[in-house]
């Protein structure tokens, strides 16, 4: 690391490749600041532009109607999701063109052209239509990383279903949760999907949920148990259903903002939230940032490997790469299975040029040794993107060296689920980069970091990271909770006499010298796990469902591998004699059950009290010096019982 170690310290710009930049759609940093500068004049006029460069059945006469917090974009336009994704290509020379590459780790693969892939689409859409399913109702997707998800997807943004894509690794409760939220009338999963050699019974899940989720009309399965074809849900076999429809549906002029998608995410409050996601707005956004971050070529085979259960699935897999005609290779696996290089192998046999992931991945790709991906030839990749917390600069300059061969530039991007789409994030041909900062927001997004009072904070001092303007691709609501979504992101800096309202992201960030912005991670109990964010409070709430627990608090834990560890203070009930040791493996194990593998503690430690405020409010702030220095260095005065400390310590020694 001695090597990587002295270019950091030298805070060393990466000017991008010349071989990259001859060949880029923006070259240059006099290219990148005139568009900065044509957003910054009207950025009104140039999110009409990017509008304009995807197709409409109809135009808008508003391009924004702002009364905060509510956006609406383009709304007299009208638009089909499936349609921008698939149809426009049917004109043209991309209509042969591999649309999806697949490969699942037990060495099961299948590619579907563009023709292919809409024909499938359009099936499903008429099996959807026949079961009675119309525009506005919401559809539960729960499936592995298969070209059936983003069918069922595409199929739904057809005919104006909203789907509700809930990731494969939760836990049945969870997915029961997330359907009787969304008031989902249709269930779409497949029996197993695979993971580490290991058949995961998603079938089985979406069983166990059903029982409490009155809503669900209908269930869809891709190989579904022949005994199992029952009335009340009725359940259908995917691929009888899709034989019996061979008509292929036309797409519906869907107002532009109407809702394409829900997608819930982790809160601090314990509830998640279901991100509401609008049709018209989103599009724009994501293929404009496609486009600006990933400078997509006709020859590109695109390798994003996330799960389309999460915000860059569904952004950065599906609508923005198949929007630009892409080829993506998706995998249904562990990256690291069946063999510790099976990422590099999958990006030599099908020649990727562009590789998204996450520095969860990457850390871990790096700490099993260069000799594994040295093995592989990677000369096909051109570009290399980060996505789902920040990137240490020891794990970026691994990625540009060892992975690029220090001649991909690195597109470390900053978004959320809350904002549909890439925020900050270099332009690979123009932007030079730092290890470690997204560098500079993309023109028309307006970012700041602020202080309490919403004042613009001074280079290198730490603050709040906002978006000062509302922009196309922002979340609309959550779903059924207009009050919890102006609470959550748009109380904390609201209307005042020098601004109109600021979108407050949850993370705290600097500025450097150059402008360029470093995130400093989030400022609430949100944190994130190997790149996911969960809600501290929904584990906890997960901790005290059991009958051995009193009181729970998690707190983060910074881990070289996963970002951040979950660790769990918990008090169990006095009057339940227990077997510390034993309690502690089954409620790691009821965590998973409630929530979902992802969401288990990495430690569990004991206490006969947790510290609280006069008013009875944990602080959490304490825990998480304790886990994370071993020391209390903070203030207490507001602390209630002192002799709780010292329990802690006791229980952090233990």
């Amino acid at each position: 690391m001695n090597s990587f170690s002295s270019l950091l310290q030298e805070h060393r710009l990466f000017q991008p490749p010349k071989q990259f930049s001859d060949n880029a759609e923006i070259s240059s940093m006099d290219q990148y600041s005139s568009l900065l500068k044509e957003a910054q004049f009207d950025i009104l006029e140039h999110w009409s532009k990017q509008a304009k460069r995807i197709h409409w059945f109809s135009s808008w006469n508003t391009i924004l109607d702002w009364k905060h917090p509510k956006a609406q974009w383009f709304k007299e336009g009208t638009i089909n999701a499936s349609f921008n994704c698939l149809d426009i290509h049917l004109g043209t020379e991309y209509k042969n063109k591999k649309a999806i590459i697949w490969e699942r780790e037990d060495g099961h693969k299948i590619e579907l052209t563009y023709a292919e892939l809409h024909n499938k689409v359009g099936r499903f859409a008429s099996s959807l239509k026949s079961l009675g399913i119309r525009k506005g109702e919401s559809v539960t997707i729960y499936m592995g990383m298969n070209p059936e998800a983003i069918i069922a997807m595409l199929a739904c943004a057809r005919i104006g279903i909203v789907h509700n894509v809930v990731f494969g690794g939760f836990s049945a409760e969870a997915l029961r949760d997330r359907i009787n939220d969304s008031s989902s009338v249709c269930v779409i999963t497949q029996a197993i999907t695979k993971r580490r050699g290991s058949d995961i019974p998603l079938y089985d899940a979406v069983f166990s949920a059903l029982q409490s989720c009155p809503s669900i009309r209908e269930v869809i399965s891709k190989d579904l148990p022949k005994s199992d074809k029952q009335e009340t849900p009725r359940f259908h076999d995917w691929d009888s259903l899709l034989t019996s429809h061979e008509v292929v549906c036309d797409p519906l002029h869907i107002e532009s903002e109407h809702s394409l998608f829900y997608l819930y995410t982790s809160g601090s409050t314990g509830k998640p939230k279901g991100l509401v996601h609008t049709t018209g707005g989103y599009l724009t956004h994501v293929h404009y940032s496609f486009g600006l971050v990933f400078d997509p070529k006709p020859d590109d085979v695109y390798f994003c490997t996330a799960d389309i259960g999460w915000i860059t699935g569904h952004s950065y897999v599906v609508y923005g790469p198949l929007m630009h005609g892409m080829t993506i290779l998706i995998y249904e696996g562990a990256l690291n299975h069946p063999h510790p290089g099976k990422i590099w192998e999958l990006i030599q046999y099908h020649k990727a040029t562009i590789l998204y992931t996450a520095p969860t991945a990457i850390r871990a790709f790096m700490s099993a040794g260069n000799q594994i991906p040295n093995a592989f030839d990677l000369s096909s990749l051109r570009l290399l993107g980060t996505v789902g917390e920040p990137i240490n600069p020891e794990a970026w300059m691994w990625y540009h060296s060892i992975i690029g061969n220090e001649r991909c530039p690195i597109v470390d991007t900053w978004w959320q689920t809350e904002t549909g789409g890439i925020m900050i994030a270099p332009i690979p041909g123009a932007v030079p980069t730092k290890p470690g900062t997204a560098t500079m927001p993309l023109p028309g997004i307006l970012a700041d970091i602020v202080d309490k009072s919403g004042n613009p904070t001074p280079s290198n001092v730490g603050g709040y990271l906002v978006i000062k303007h509302p922009w196309p691709g922002m979340a609309r609501t959550i779903f059924g909770d207009d009050a919890r979504y102006e609470a959550v992101y748009w109380s904390e800096f609201p209307p005042n006499d020098h601004h109109e309202g600021m979108y407050f992201t949850g993370d705290g960030a600097r500025k450097d010298d150059d402008g360029y912005f470093w995130i400093m991670g989030r400022v609430d109990d949100v944190v994130n796990v190997s790149g996911h964010r969960l809600g501290t409070a929904e584990i906890e709430s997960a901790l005290v469902s059991h009958p051995s627990v009193a009181e729970a608090a998690v707190v983060a834990k910074p881990d070289e591998i996963k970002g951040n560890a979950l660790i769990a203070f918990v008090t169990v009930m006095k009057d339940r004699p227990v077997d510390i040791q034993a309690l502690k493996q089954e409620l790691k194990d009821h965590v998973a059950k409630e929530i979902g593998a992802i969401a288990k503690p990495e430690d569990i430690r004991f206490t006969e009290g947790l510290p609280k405020t006069r008013s009875g409010k944990i602080m959490r702030r304490l825990l998480r010096e304790i886990v994370s220095q071993g020391t209390i260095s903070g203030d207490t005065t507001t602390l209630e019982d002192f002799s709780s400390l010292e329990k802690l310590r006791s229980s952090d020694e233990e």
